[in-house]
């Protein structure tokens, strides 16, 4: 039986050429084509340069530009100034030997480095420590005034923050002998402290513990230290200030720290302990 088909030219004639379905791996490169496209978009719209790498300069990258040296360099010097003032105020202080009372222990012109941390932690001076205090009392003569004023400043400024030594230099640096309700006596050659014989194996060559110098028994008030130097026949100290504030003994508020160190000069280095051990 025949069939009649209906005539379909006009049909082809509209639908146009037939394409032909894109493989498989073509899809896939053009999702990511896509992709690509849209992070672009979504970053700015802006296409990387060649390579893979922004254009743009570095400084505008960062958002940071480099400060002038006239800005970088007192700022450096403000910084040192805070972390010396710091240091001096609560952890170490450097002070000047102006005597020959403390050797051979520590020489003239030896710098050393106080602790000043061990009173902030509840230290208390004890028998056998080198300590630096402010004089109590006329201990030491007056000091001359610097007739500079612009050195006098510098210096000033210098050891407020620690850089240099104390300029009124009005501190003294002894061995604690005895503390606060000991009785300490010398006769003859011996030191006695609450009866006992002491110990004195840094006294400076030729020097005995009495030095000539008799007295006592004398017994040192609560709050208060007892110090001689190690050069004891070249060592106003304790015993020639008994007719003086405390009877010749020290307050401990006015003692600053033990001495820790030696830290100058370099031939003369030596470390005594946290607490002047």
């Amino acid at each position: 039986m025949a069939v009649n088909l209906p005539d379909t030219h006009g049909g082809d004639a509209e639908a146009g050429p037939v394409v032909p379905a894109a493989p498989a791996g073509g899809r896939a490169e053009a999702r990511r084509a896509r992709r690509a496209a849209e992070g672009r978009r979504s970053a700015g719209g802006r296409r990387p340069a060649e390579g893979g790498r922004s254009s743009a300069p570095k400084g505008r990258r960062s958002g940071r530009r480099p400060r002038p040296w006239w800005i970088e360099i007192p700022a450096m010097a403000a910084v040192g100034l805070v972390v010396a003032l710091l240091i001096k105020t609560c952890l170490f202080q450097v002070f000047t030997i102006p005597s020959g009372s403390m050797e051979n222990t520590l020489r003239v012109g030896d710098r050393v480095g106080v602790n000043k941390l061990a009173p902030l932690t509840g230290w208390e001076p004890e028998r056998g420590q080198p300590v630096v205090f402010k004089d109590p009392g006329n201990w030491l003569p007056p000091q001359p005034a610097d007739g500079n004023p612009v050195t006098s400043a510098l210096g000033s400024a210098l050891s407020f923050v620690g850089l240099v030594p104390p300029k009124d230099d009005n501190y003294l640096v002894k061995r604690v002998i005895a503390t606060g309700g000991q009785t300490v006596q010398c006769a003859g050659t011996t030191l006695t402290v609450d009866g006992a014989a002491v110990d004195e194996p840094y006294l400076h060559p030729g020097d005995d513990s009495c030095a000539g110098l008799d007295f006592g028994p004398v017994t040192v008030p609560k709050g208060y230290v007892w110090v001689e130097g190690d050069h004891r026949s070249d060592s106003a100290d304790s015993r020639y200030h008994q007719r003086g504030p405390g009877g010749g003994a020290v307050p401990v508020e006015n003692v600053v720290g033990p001495v820790s160190a030696v830290v100058w000069p370099l031939g003369h280095l030596d470390w005594f302990g946290w607490v002047g051990r």
